[in-house]
Order: structure tokens, then sequence, then C-alpha cells
């Protein structure tokens, strides 16, 4: 690969992309032929990916603004669309349309049971009739352990997953420990997991610290709005009201079609909305 771009293979069969700040963990079922074949093709498309974002950077940090003209860059104003009447730049979407857009260029003309793009935690993946994918669920980053399971089969709608919360590789405006949300794509999942982290609050609560985004990252979109730096003490029915306000902002997203599913975590305490179009639980909590 070329212009810094890195791929690698991991144990398992797996493909590993890296440039710059996006780390891609790809990985397939079906003929070992087929397998490099959507392999070679990922490899061949990831070292645009960045470069193409960069160029549109000022654009994709602004709520509005004239269309862009990358196809990931379209990927990330199509999934915040929706969230036009609150504020919300391209950015919260931006490592799922990376993922969506690398299965896209893996995927195109390959038989494969399944295949899956994980950027950061954010997956885009391919079911073939008759194929499963589960999905572990991670509350806290710093105490890694298999909290819940996303069990999705080629009939449900879904195709993305995607997580977000305080601690995280983005800033937070909740106190979530983590919001993962299931949608069709991994752009939309990961627009609305922001959204719905964000929801996750106790604003004016005293043990809760913030700052104003760019007084920790100067590029970053969110400007003087505040975000949550620490999360003190609180009590059982604060952790409640505050989990219940992200699962109306998920309910709210799943009554519009926006997404088929949702768990949130904040104190080893969990809100979970699961349900696929056939109305069966997507999300097994494994909480004691």
């Amino acid at each position: 690969m070329t212009d810094g771009a890195l791929a690698t293979r991991l144990v398992g069969h797996r493909l590993h992309l890296n440039h710059g700040p996006i780390d891609l963990v790809i990985g397939a079922r079906g003929d070992k032929a087929e397998i490099e074949r959507a392999y070679a093709q990922a490899t061949a498309a990831f070292p645009a990916v960045l470069p193409a974002l960069v160029a549109e950077l000022p654009r994709l940090r602004a709520p509005h603004g004239q269309p862009p003209s990358g196809a990931v860059a379209r990927r990330m104003v199509a999934a915040v669309a929706p969230f036009a009447d609150v504020f919300v730049s391209p950015m919260a979407a931006v490592a799922g349309a990376v993922a969506d857009a690398m299965l896209e260029a893996m995927v195109a003309g390959r038989d494969l049971a399944m295949a899956y793009v994980n950027d950061g935690g954010d997956i885009a993946f391919h079911l073939a009739p008759g194929a499963t994918f589960d999905a572990g669920i991670v509350a806290d980053v710093a105490r890694p352990a298999l909290d819940a399971v996303a069990r999705l089969d080629a009939y449900s709608p879904v195709r993305g997953i995607a997580t977000s919360g305080r601690g995280g590789r983005s800033f937070s405006l909740g106190i979530a420990d983590a919001a993962t949300v299931l949608a069709a794509t991994a752009a939309g999942a990961d627009a609305a997991a922001t959204l719905i982290a964000n929801a996750v609050d106790l604003p004016g609560h005293p043990a809760i610290e913030r700052r104003p985004a760019r007084l920790l990252d100067p590029d970053s979109d969110l400007g003087d709005r505040l975000v949550t730096v620490a999360v003190g003490p609180l009590g059982p029915a604060e952790i409640a009201e505050a989990l219940d306000q992200g699962a109306i902002a998920a309910q709210a997203m799943a009554d519009r079609g926006l997404i088929a599913g949702a768990a949130l975590a904040l104190r080893g305490v969990w809100r979970v909305l699961a349900l696929d179009s056939a109305a069966r639980p997507v999300i097994e909590s494994r909480q004691a």
C-alpha cells in the first residue's frame, strides 16, 4: 500500500487496515478464494479514504453547508440529515460511514456468507441468506467485559452497529458509559448513538464536570459546547433519571424508523430497547 496506509493480517484470517486515525479490522466467512478477493478489493480502496475526508474537513465539521463530493462524506451528511432539528455535524457519523464504504468496496461482486468492517467499534456487516452475526457490547472500555450481545440474522434490517459515550474516541455532551445502537447502516447507527449518548444526562448536576470542547481540542466540531470530562458519585435515582432520558431519545428514533434497537449503560445499570421488525429481541444483556 502507499501514502502511509498499511495492511497486515491478523489471527483468525482477518485483515487489519490502518491509515492515520482510521483503524479497521475486517473479517469474512465463505470460500477462501472469495475472501482473498474481497480483502484485495478492500485493500485497494482503502488508501483513498483518508485524503478524501481531509480535503472536506471544514465542510464536515459544520452542521450545514455545501454538499460534499466524496462518497464517504456524502454518507456522513445523509446519516445526520434526519437530525436537522438539533446540533450535530457530519463528523458524528465518520467512523460508521467509513465502515459502510469499505464494506461496500469489499463485497462488490463477491460471494460471501458474512463480512464485516469494524472501525473502532462501529461495525458495518454483510449477511447472506441463512447467515448470522453476533456482536459483543462492552459498556466500559477501561474495563472490557462482555456486557451484552447483539444477535442478528440475514432477515433483520440491521446492517450497522455503533457505540458512543463518555470515555470513547470522541467527546460526549452526556454521561452515558455507552450507548450502543443497531440501525440499517453503520453511519446511521453512529449518528444516532452520538445523540442518544448525549441525551443520557443530568443537566446542571454538581457531580458532573464539563469543559468547552475547543479547550480540549481546538479542531473539535463542538466548539464552545460543554463536553463531559468527569462524573462523580450518582445515586440510583439519578442514574435511572439519566438513563430514562436516553431511552426516551432512543424510542423517538425507533418510532421514526431510524434505529432498530439500543442498549444504554451507566454505572452498571442498563436500559435495553431491542426489537427488530419482527418484534424479536436482538440484544441480550449479560447484566448480573
